[in-house]
C-alpha cells in the first residue's frame, strides 16, 4: 500500500483507486443493489470493514453496507432481487441477504448485510446498546468504532467517503478512534477487547492515547455480555497474530477483567530464577501450536495451549532442595479452564474438550525413560479419545526449552511415542477399543439381567482389554466368569461378617 501520510493528493488517490478496483471485483452485486435505492430514493454505501479489506486487496464474499432507508424500506427493495433474505437483526436495524452473481469468471455466493445509519450507547449499567436512526453518512461513520472501520464508498456512483483519516491510518498502520476513545468506549465498552482484536487480525499499532483509554476505562467491560466478550476473545485467538492482542488485554488490565487467569501466569521468579515465566512459556507454547495447524485454524487447539498451565500459579511450591515444583497443575488447571469457559458461555463440548486437553498435556512426560508398557499406550490413546491428534500437537508445543539437544530429545522421544501407538493402532483398532464382549454377552454368560453389575463387569473386561490387548471369546467368557465367581464370595462374606 502507498504511504497515505505523504502529504500528496497521489498516495491517496493510489489508495483509493486500489478500493474501486477491488470492488469491481463484486461490481455485479455492489452496483446492482446502489442502483437499486438509488432509484428507490435512497442512498446506499459499502462500509466499515468491507472498504478496510477492499483497500488491503483482501475483500471477501462478505459486504457491509449502511443507508438512510429504514428497515423496513429496505426490505422492500432488497426481497425482490436477493436469493433469501433475513431479518434477525431488524431490530438493530439490520437487514441480513444472500445473493449469488457471476464476479469475473465464476459464480460467487455474497453474504449481505445493509444497517440503516445509526448511532448506538450504553447507559451505565444496561448490557444492550439503545439504537437510534440517524440521517446522514457522517453521523453513521463517526459512531463506527475505529477510523479505519470509518470509511464508505457510496455507491452506484463509486465516491470515497473518509471524514475521519481513515486511509492515513490504515497505511500507518495505527487503530485509532474517530472522535475521543473515551466517547467511544463509553458508547460499547466492546470495542476496547476490538481493539485488541484488530491488533492481532491486521497486526497494527494501536495509538498511544487509546491503549491509555482502555486502561482507565477496563472495568466498563464488565456490563457486556460473556456471549459478546467470548466472540470477540474467539476471533482474537483465531487471528494472525494472537499473541500481540492477548498481550495488549494483559498489558491494559482487561485480561484482569475477562480472562483473569492470562495474567496471573506471570509469576515472580525466584533469586535464582529455577523456574521459567510461565505467562511468557504460555503465548510460546500458543504460537508453535499455531504452527503445527494443518487445516487452518483450530480453536480448541489454541486455547488448551493458552491454559495448560493455568493450574501452576495455584500449585507452586517452593521446596526444601530449592526446587520449585507444580505438582497436579494440570488437573487443578482442567478444574479452572472449565470453571472460566462455562463463565464465558462456551458450549459444553469445547468445555469438555479443552479442559480435557489441559488435564492430559503433561501424561506424556511419564514416557521419557521408555517405560511404558502396551498397556499404558492403550490407556493414552484411550483417554485421549477424539482429541489424540490435539494432544500431540499440544504435547509438542510444549516443548519451549532453548537447549536444542534436549528439545531435539524429546521430539525423538514422542517420535518413538506416535510410532508404538500407530503399530498398536494397526493391531488392535486402538481408535474404537472396547471389551471383548458386549453387555449382551455379559448378561447371557452371568445369566444376569440388566443393572449395575453388568457396568461393572463391562469395567472389568474393559481394564482386561487395556492391560492384554485382545484376549479373544473363550479367554474374556473364562476370565469374566472368575470375576463373578471372586464377586458371589465377596458378597457372601460382607453377608456372613459379625456386626459391630
Amino acid at each position: 500500500m502507498p504511504n497515505a501520510n505523504e502529504d500528496t493528493p497521489s498516495a491517496l488517490s493510489q489508495v483509493q483507486r486500489r478500493a474501486v478496483s477491488e470492488l469491481l471485483r463484486v461490481a455485479p452485486v455492489a452496483d446492482e443493489l446502489g442502483r437499486r435505492f438509488q432509484e428507490a430514493g435512497f442512498r446506499l454505501a459499502l462500509v466499515g470493514g468491507s472498504v478496510r479489506d477492499a483497500l488491503l486487496g483482501r475483500l471477501g464474499n462478505d459486504l457491509d453496507f449502511t443507508t438512510d432507508a429504514r428497515p423496513e424500506d429496505v426490505l422492500k427493495i432488497i426481497r425482490p432481487w436477493a436469493d433469501s433474505v433475513w431479518d434477525v437483526g431488524i431490530a438493530f436495524g439490520t437487514v441480513g441477504a444472500q445473493k449469488s452473481a457471476r464476479a469475473g469468471d465464476a459464480v460467487r455466493s455474497f453474504q449481505i448485510e445493509v444497517t440503516t445509519y445509526r448511532s448506538e450507547a450504553y447507559d451505565r449499567t444496561s448490557r444492550k446498546p439503545e439504537v437510534s436512526y440517524g440521517d446522514s453518512i457522517e453521523e453513521d461513520l463517526v459512531r463506527r468504532d475505529f477510523t479505519v472501520n470509518a470509511m464508505a464508498l457510496a455507491l452506484p456512483e463509486q465516491e470515497f467517503v473518509d471524514p475521519h483519516g481513515g486511509l492515513e491510518d490504515l497505511a500507518a498502520g495505527v487503530l485509532r478512534t474517530p472522535g475521543t476513545p473515551e466517547d467511544s468506549f463509553s458508547d460499547d465498552p466492546l470495542r476496547m477487547l476490538r481493539a485488541a482484536r484488530f491488533a492481532a487480525q491486521l497486526d497494527f499499532e494501536v495509538a498511544p492515547e487509546v491503549v491509555a483509554a482502555m486502561k482507565a476505562m477496563s472495568d466498563r467491560i464488565e456490563i457486556v455480555s460473556a456471549e459478546r466478550v467470548q466472540g470477540e476473545l474467539n476471533k482474537l485467538l483465531l487471528s494472525a497474530h494472537p499473541r500481540k492482542g492477548l498481550g495488549l488485554l494483559v498489558d491494559t488490565g482487561l485480561a484482569d477483567r475477562v480472562l483473569p487467569e492470562l495474567p496471573a501466569l506471570r509469576l515472580e521468579s525466584d533469586e535464582h530464577h529455577r523456574h521459567k515465566d510461565v505467562y511468557d512459556h504460555s503465548l510460546i507454547v500458543l504460537e508453535q501450536a499455531i504452527a503445527l495447524e494443518e487445516d487452518g485454524p483450530d480453536l480448541v487447539l489454541r486455547l488448551a495451549a493458552l491454559l495448560h498451565d493455568i493450574g501452576k500459579p495455584r500449585t507452586r511450591r517452593f521446596e526444601s532442595d530449592g526446587r520449585v515444583s507444580f505438582h497436579h497443575h494440570e488437573v487443578v488447571g482442567a478444574k479452572m479452564t472449565k470453571k472460566r469457559m462455562t463463565a464465558l458461555k462456551y458450549s459444553n463440548d469445547m468445555v469438555k474438550e479443552v479442559s480435557r486437553l489441559v488435564e492430559l498435556h503433561l501424561r506424556f512426560h511419564g514416557y521419557g525413560d521408555g517405560e511404558w508398557t502396551d498397556s499404558a499406550v492403550r490407556r493414552y490413546v484411550r483417554d485421549a479419545g477424539p482429541l489424540l491428534e490435539r494432544l500431540h500437537k499440544l504435547t509438542r508445543s510444549d516443548c519451549t526449552t532453548r537447549n536444542k539437544r534436549k528439545a531435539n530429545a524429546l521430539s525423538r522421544t514422542y517420535d518413538g511415542l506416535e510410532e508404538r501407538i500407530a503399530q498398536l493402532q494397526e493391531q488392535e483398532e486402538l481408535d474404537a477399543i472396547r471389551p471383548d464382549l458386549d453387555g449382551n454377552e455379559i448378561q447371557r454368560v452371568l445369566e444376569i439381567g440388566p443393572g449395575p453389575m453388568v457396568g461393572k463387569a463391562y469395567a472389568f473386561l474393559m481394564e482386561l482389554r487395556l492391560e492384554n490387548g485382545p484376549m479373544g471369546n473363550d479367554a474374556a467368557v473364562a476370565a469374566l466368569k472368575e470375576w463373578w465367581a471372586t464377586q458371589a464370595t465377596q458378597a457372601t462374606q460382607a453377608t456372613e461378617a459379625p456386626k459391630a
